[in-house]
C-alpha cells in the first residue's frame, strides 16, 4: 500500500513509519521540520493547516493514517484547531484525492468528552470522520507506552525511586506502541472493517488497577513499586505548579489532571478489534521491562 501518514515525527507515528517500511509499504509523511532521508519514506514539508502540503501528502495514496494531534493546550480553540480542524483538513484532502481508506487515531478520552477539552476535541474529530462518506476506522488507544515515549517516562522514573504517584482510584488499560501500529496497518488494508470505532489493549481483562500498575512498573525497573494515591484536588494543584515551573512545556496541565482523575479508562470489550484482524502480541510485563531497558540504555532513567 502507498500510505500517507501524519504525526510521523512523534512517538506513535515514528514507530508506525518504521513498521510500514519494514512491511514494504511506501510512505509519504508530513513533517514540520527537515527530516533525514530514508528509503521508502518521502517527507512532505508542511502542517495540517497548509492545504497544498496536504494535497501533496495524499496524492496517489491508497490509505491515510491520521496520527497527528495535540495533547496539551490552554483553551478549547487550541485543541480544536489541531484535533478537529486538522482532521477535517485531512478528510477533505483525502476525499479530493480519491483515497480509498482513512484511519484515525483518536483517544479513549473521546468516550468522556465532558471531562476535558482534549477529550471533547477528539470526540468532535471522530464525528467529522463518521460523516465523511469515506471508508474509515477510528482507533481509541488507551495509555500507549514503549521505547521512545516521553509521556510514560515519568512513571518509570518514579518507579525507579520506589514510589509511583497515581490518581486516587480507578483502573486503566495499556497497549504497547508496536501492537498499536500493527493494528493501524491492518486497518489501512482495503478489505479491513469500515465504519467502526475500536478500543485495543494488551489483552488483560478489566485492565490494571493503579496498585497493579505500580507493581508492574517496579518490577520493570528492578524495584518494589508502591502506588501513592493523589486526590483530584492535589492533582489540580500539581498541574498549576507544573505550569509555573515548566510553562508551555508542562506535562501535567489542568486539563490532563481532570482527565487522569477519572476512575475508568479501561477499554470496552464490545469495541475490541476482530480477532481475525488483530490481537496483541506483547504482554505488558515483557513490554514494560523492554521499555525500561531501552530508557536505561539511552540514559533516560
Amino acid at each position: 500500500m502507498k500510505l500517507a501518514i501524519t504525526g510521523g515525527t512523534g512517538f506513535v507515528g515514528s514507530r508506525l513509519i518504521d513498521a510500514a517500511v519494514a512491511e514494504g509499504h511506501p510512505v509519504r509523511a508530513l513533517a514540520r521540520r527537515p527530516m533525514d532521508m530514508r528509503a521508502n519514506v518521502d517527507w512532505v514539508a508542511g502542517a495540517l493547516d497548509q492545504p497544498k502540503a496536504l494535497d501533496e501528502l495524499v496524492a496517489g495514496s491508497d490509505a491515510v493514517i491520521h496520527v497527528a494531534g495535540v495533547l496539551t493546550g490552554r483553551t478549547a480553540a487550541d485543541f480544536d484547531r489541531a484535533n478537529v480542524d486538522g482532521t477535517q483538513a485531512m478528510l477533505e484532502a483525502a476525499k479530493a484525492a480519491g483515497v480509498s481508506r482513512f484511519v484515525q487515531v483518536s483517544s479513549l478520552a473521546a468516550r468522556e468528552p465532558q471531562l476535558s477539552l482534549y477529550g471533547a476535541s477528539k470526540a468532535k474529530s471522530e464525528e467529522r470522520v463518521a460523516v465523511s462518506d469515506l471508508s474509515y476506522a477510528i482507533v481509541r488507544p488507551p495509555a500507549v507506552y514503549g521505547p521512545g515515549d516521553k509521556e510514560t517516562l515519568e512513571l518509570f522514573r518514579m518507579a525507579k525511586l520506589g514510589i509511583v504517584l497515581l490518581p486516587a482510584q480507578g483502573r486503566l488499560s495499556l497497549i504497547h506502541v508496536d501492537d498499536l501500529v500493527r493494528l493501524l496497518l491492518a486497518l489501512a488494508e482495503p478489505d479491513a472493517p469500515s465504519g467502526q470505532i475500536l478500543e485495543p489493549d494488551d489483552g488483560r481483562p478489566g485492565g490494571w488497577s493503579h496498585k497493579e500498575l505500580a507493581q508492574a512498573l517496579g518490577s520493570a525497573v528492578g524495584r518494589r513499586g508502591i502506588s501513592v494515591s493523589v486526590p483530584a484536588g492535589l492533582m489540580r494543584l500539581g498541574a498549576k505548579a507544573d505550569r509555573l515551573l515548566r510553562g508551555d512545556k508542562a506535562k501535567l496541565t489542568p486539563d490532563r489532571a481532570a482527565y487522569f482523575s477519572h476512575p475508568d479508562w479501561v477499554v470496552a470489550p464490545s469495541r475490541a478489534a476482530p480477532r481475525d484482524l488483530w490481537r496483541p502480541q506483547i504482554t505488558t510485563d515483557d513490554g514494560l521491562a523492554a521499555t525500561a531497558r531501552w530508557y536505561a540504555k539511552q540514559g533516560w532513567l
